[in-house]
Parts: C-alpha cells; structure tokens; sequence
C-alpha cells in the first residue's frame, strides 16, 4: 500500500474516533487536510500515531486560524478571498466551517457583510 493511502486511511480513522476533525480545503486540495482539534495535545497524539500504527511520519503546518463558525452556501461564496478567513468543509458530514485568524477579525467581517451566516459550534459538532 503506497504511503499516501496509509496516511488517508489513518486520517480517516482518526477522524472516526474523535481525535481529530478532518476538513477540505480547495486551496490545498486532496493532498493536504486540514486537521481541527481543541488543543495541541490532539495534534501530537495524530502525528504520534501516524506514525506508529500507519507508517507514515507525518509534519503539520500551523494555520493562523483561531475562531470557527458553521456557515453555509451563499456565505462561503461572499467569504471567497477575504484575508483572514477561508471557508473549509468538515469531511465527516459535509459542514462548512468558516475560519478566522481571530475574534477581533471575525466580527469585522461579519459587520462588513450583514447577512453572511456565522453560527457557533457546539461541543457535539
């Protein structure tokens, strides 16, 4: 089995069991996930076992992102190429997530496009 199969299928099983959310980025593509977590705890236990149990070393990019959002269609297409936000979509159930680099930055760009749908994440999510 090649090395990228190994690393989706650990991705995947990851995602399964909770350790970390798994999203699409169309700016990176297929090759590069974006992994979601609540802390860095998560993101050392994912690459940790990558590697163990699927033989794949594995190096992740910190992204400035800080605040998540469900959002939807019509929202995302109005969020396309603002600084500081990308719209990604959460691979287990096909969620839109906008992200943000901050707090400050998000609401800034929800005041300056009245109607684009930003709502919180619960914990279940």
């Amino acid at each position: 089995m090649s090395t990228f199969k190994r690393f989706r299928r650990g991705v995947e099983q990851l995602d399964a069991e909770g350790v970390v959310q798994v999203l699409r980025s169309d700016r990176r593509g297929d090759q590069a996930p974006v992994l979601a977590a609540v802390g860095p705890m998560q993101f050392e236990v994912a690459v940790a076992r990558l590697d163990a149990e699927f033989g794949v070393p594995t190096q992740l990019e910190h992204l400035p992102y800080r605040e998540a959002r469900r959002t939807d269609a019509a929202s995302q297409e109005r969020l396309l190429g603002v600084p500081d936000a990308e719209v990604l979509t959460r691979l287990r159930d096909g969620a839109l997530l906008a992200l943000f680099t901050s707090g400050w930055r998000m609401r800034s760009i929800a005041d300056s496009r009245p109607g684009v749908t930003l709502e919180p994440l619960l914990a279940a999510d």
